[in-house]
C-alpha cells in the first residue's frame, strides 16, 4: 500500500510539474481546479518542487483582497536533455533545457561512411563538444531522446532493419545500449514520425489540439497519430505503414518488399527518381540531354533543380505525385478525422504547389466535406521536430 501511495503522490508530482511547465508561470489557485486536493497538500507539494529545486519562486501575482499570491515557474535551468534524430538524408543532435528552450543544434548528413559504429562516436563526440560550450556537466543532463527512422523496438532500444540508409550496417543496431556505452547518458528511442508529431503537438499546445496527424514525404513516406494528445501505438512498428497504403489495384511497387499499388510507388524521393529514369529511356523529358547524363544517373537533386526552374515536364512530376498524395491523405482523414494534420518531409516542402495541390485533393476527397475540415499545416518546428520531439519524450518521463 505504501508503495501504491508512492507512486500516486510521484504521478501527481510530476502531472504538477508538467502543468506548470506548459502554463509558464502559475499560482497555487490556479492550480486547486484541476486537481482533487486540498490547499494544504497542495502546498507540500509544491514545497517538495521548490526544495528540489525544480521550480521557482517567480513573484507574486494580483491580488484579490488578500494577500498577493505566489507566482511558480520551472526551473529551466534544473536540467538538460538531448534530443537526437536519426535519419537516412540528415541527422540532428540538440540540447534543451528544461523549458524545452534549444540551446544549441547540430545537423550532417549522413553519407556512405556514416554507419552505425561511426555515427555513435561522431555524436558522442558532439555531446562532449556541446558540455563544454555550455559548461555542463554530464551530472546535469536528463537523458538522451532518439527519434529515429523504422521499423525499431522501442522496448528494446533496437533500430531493425531500415531500408535505404547510404551506410552498411543499420541492420539490428542496438541504439540506446550503444549510445549509453558511448557518453555515459541514459537513451530513450521512438520513432521519428512519433517523435515529430511529439515536438510539433508540443508546439502547438496553446491550440487544444487532441486528435492530430503527422505524414511525412521524402525517401520513403512515415506517419503517427495521436489521440487525446497521447501517441497511438499499434501492436507491431507501423511508422512506415501509410506508404502501403493501396490507392490503385494492379499498380506499381516501388521494390520488391512492397504492395502493388501501394502510396509510396507514387509519393517518394525513389518513386519520382524511378518515374523520371523510366520517362527518360522513353524519350520523355529533357534531364538526359539538358544534364549529359545517363537515364539511370537522373537523381532527385537534379529534379529540384529543375523544379526551381519551373520545368514544365519536371513540375507536372512533382504535381502527378501531390495529387496521389492527397488521395492517399484522404484515406486518412475519412479513418480518422483528425483536428489537425502536420506534413513534413523533403518532397512536402519541394514546392508551395505541391503542398497546396495535396491538401486541395485531400480536402475535397474528405468525408463530410465542407462541414468538417481539417486544418492543414508545414508545422512549427519543421525539420527540428523529430529532435525536439524526442528531447520532450525524455522530458515527460523524468521522474520528479
Amino acid at each position: 500500500m505504501r508503495m501504491d501511495q508512492h507512486a500516486t503522490k510521484q504521478s501527481i508530482k510530476q502531472t504538477i510539474y508538467q502543468h506548470i511547465a506548459h502554463q509558464g508561470v502559475v499560482s497555487k489557485a490556479d492550480l486547486l481546479p484541476s486537481y482533487s486536493l486540498t490547499s494544504s497538500t497542495m502546498n507540500r507539494l509544491l514545497e517538495e518542487l521548490l526544495g528540489d529545486r525544480l521550480i521557482v519562486e517567480s513573484g507574486f501575482g494580483p491580488s484579490n483582497g488578500g494577500r498577493k499570491p505566489i507566482l511558480y515557474r520551472i526551473n529551466e535551468a534544473y536540467g538538460y536533455v538531448f534530443g537526437l534524430e536519426i535519419s537516412r538524408f540528415y541527422s540532428t543532435l540538440g540540447l534543451f533545457d528544461m523549458g524545452m528552450n534549444p540551446k544549441s543544434s547540430v545537423r550532417w548528413r549522413m553519407d556512405e561512411d556514416m554507419t552505425p559504429e561511426h555515427f555513435v562516436a561522431y555524436v558522442a563526440g558532439r555531446i562532449r563538444q556541446l558540455l563544454a560550450d555550455h559548461q555542463l556537466l554530464e551530472s546535469q543532463i536528463v537523458g538522451i531522446g532518439i527519434g529515429a527512422v523504422g521499423p525499431l523496438s522501442r522496448e528494446d532500444g533496437m533500430i531493425l532493419n531500415p531500408l535505404y540508409f547510404p551506410a552498411k550496417g543499420w541492420r539490428n543496431v542496438p541504439i540506446c545500449s550503444l549510445i549509453e556505452q558511448a557518453t555515459g547518458i541514459a537513451a530513450k528511442l521512438d520513432n521519428g514520425a512519433n517523435t515529430a508529431l511529439i515536438g510539433e503537438h508540443w508546439a502547438l499546445s496553446h491550440e487544444g489540439i487532441q486528435h492530430m496527424v503527422y505524414v511525412h514525404a521524402g525517401m520513403s513516406m512515415r506517419s503517427a497519430m495521436m489521440s487525446h494528445g497521447r501517441i497511438v501505438y499499434g501492436s507491431v512498428d507501423m511508422e512506415g505503414s501509410i506508404g502501403q497504403m493501396i490507392i490503385q489495384a494492379d499498380g506499381p511497387r516501388l521494390h520488391e518488399e512492397g504492395n502493388y499499388g501501394a502510396l509510396e510507388a507514387f509519393v517518394s524521393i525513389l518513386a519520382l527518381e524511378k518515374q523520371a529514369r523510366s520517362d527518360a529511356k522513353m524519350g520523355r523529358g529533357d534531364l538526359t540531354a539538358a544534364y549529359h547524363l545517363a537515364a539511370d544517373q537522373i537523381g532527385y537533386d537534379t529534379l529540384l533543380r529543375e523544379l526551381a526552374r519551373e520545368n514544365v515536364y519536371v513540375s507536372d512530376l512533382f504535381l502527378r505525385a501531390a495529387r496521389y498524395f492527397g488521395i492517399g491523405l484522404s484515406n486518412v482523414i475519412n479513418l480518422f478525422h483528425p483536428q489537425t494534420i502536420v506534413l513534413g518531409g523533403t518532397l512536402v516542402n519541394s514546392h508551395e504547389r505541391f503542398f497546396q495541390t495535396a491538401i486541395e485533393v485531400a480536402r475535397s476527397n474528405a468525408y463530410y466535406y465542407p462541414e468538417y475540415v481539417p486544418v492543414f499545416s508545414k508545422g512549427v518546428l519543421k525539420e527540428d521536430a523529430v529532435a525536439t520531439g524526442a528531447a520532450l519524450m525524455v522530458w515527460k518521463a523524468m521522474p520528479v
